[in-house]
């Protein structure tokens, strides 16, 4: 009698769990074509391109396509794309990519292009498809991706009558929307109907564009005033300046000022640094003035850019000491912490005219001055 002994093996089959996606994007689908040059040529001429990228477009699918690479469960609900090779190809790039989502094909319309040209400064010009027959096919797209997911992203300039079906959807199911709404927020009716569906709102303003800081934080609290959360607003090459609700906006001076080293020093702490976020400003003045214009912010200045818009704080040198408010009186005793004296520097011994204008304003008529001005005058010997 023979015993056979024998192993027995378990067989695993594995299939790759697909995660619900943290964000979705929706509208429009096209491939893109970025070409880089040095600079964009004058009218009937041309220029050398040195680059030229290949991308998914529009900017839900590149966050779409991004967020993917970088490991976040993302997908798309986008616009029909043509049923050709372009069109293929858009489908086959997301799949790659890992984005979640079924392209739709049609043989209505040939898959729209884009073309970027670019210059080494940044200025962009793009030729692009955006009809309306491409753009109502959202209207007919696959929405069960979106309760499922964090975070919606749509764009303003799909058109309200096509995003407002896909912000609905996630309203329904308390999915956060983001809305790029760049200049939209100039239209006060279109504001009104996407305030109650917008927990996010991107927007932009010309003057916001080149600095203008006092127009940045006006839309920034329309748009928060009308009931979004959180607002940001783009600043093209200075980034961009985000504001929550009752959010403190911090407003500060500019690094090459004497009063922002000196407030570093002697508040922050010379081994700490700024918080980032702060609005900095050229001058005292403009200190004063936005915190003047803007609610909830807080910054400082000199005691003599001081008006009645703003109220100057009492200030404690440390936890447990009283809080002193900044005045003449608590400079000269020292009981108010954030005070400085101010010098006259001369190379060697100066000129007789320099010590003149030096004595004078030592005089009591010139430190009279210095008074009523605003500022705090020598202590009488």
């Amino acid at each position: 009698m023979s015993v056979v002994y024998g192993l027995s093996s378990i067989v695993y089959v594995m299939v790759k769990k697909t995660l619900n996606p943290s964000y979705i994007g929706f509208g429009m689908l096209t491939p893109v074509y970025i070409m880089a040059l040095d600079k964009l040529p004058k009218l009937n001429t041309g220029a050398i391109v040195h680059q030229v990228s290949e991308y998914v477009y529009d900017d839900a699918a590149i966050i779409a396509c991004n967020l993917s690479q970088w490991g976040v469960p993302s997908g798309m609900i986008g616009t029909s794309v043509g049923d050709d090779l372009l069109g293929h190809h858009v489908a086959d790039t997301l799949k790659r990519m890992g984005v979640q989502g079924k392209v739709r094909f049609t043989k209505k319309y040939k898959t729209p292009l884009e073309v970027n040209v670019s210059d080494k400064k940044g200025a962009r010009t793009y030729f692009w498809q955006r009809s309306e027959e491409i753009l109502s096919t959202l209207d007919t797209a696959d929405l069960s991706l979106i309760k499922k997911s964090k975070l919606l992203y749509v764009d303003w300039y799909d058109g309200d009558t096509h995003v407002l079906r896909a912000m609905e959807e996630a309203h329904r199911h308390n999915v956060p929307v983001f809305l790029n709404f760049e200049h939209g927020h100039q239209h006060h009716e279109l504001l009104k109907k996407y305030s109650g569906l917008v927990t996010i709102c991107q927007a932009v303003t010309d003057a916001a564009q080149i600095g203008k800081k006092q127009a940045m934080l006006g839309v920034a609290r329309k748009l928060i005033n009308s009931g979004i959360k959180t607002a940001i607003i783009t600043m093209a090459s200075q980034g961009c300046m985000v504001v929550q609700g009752d959010e403190i906006i911090r407003v500060s001076r500019q690094n090459n000022s004497g009063t922002y080293e000196y407030f570093k020093e002697s508040v922050v702490g010379k081994k700490n640094e700024f918080k980032l976020g702060s609005l900095d400003m050229n001058g005292s003045k403009d200190v004063v003035e936005l915190v003047g214009k803007t609610p909830n912010a807080i910054g400082y200045s000199g005691m003599g850019y001081a008006n009645p818009s703003v109220k100057m704080v009492k200030v404690a040198k440390k936890k447990g000491d009283p809080y002193v408010a900044p005045s003449i009186a608590a400079t000269h005793d020292k009981s108010y912490p954030i005070a400085r004296p101010m010098f006259f520097y001369t190379a060697g011994e100066p000129a007789p005219y320099v010590k003149a204008y030096i004595d004078w304003v030592m005089s009591d008529a010139g430190q009279k001055i210095v008074e009523t001005t605003g500022y705090v005058p020598l202590p009488k010997k």
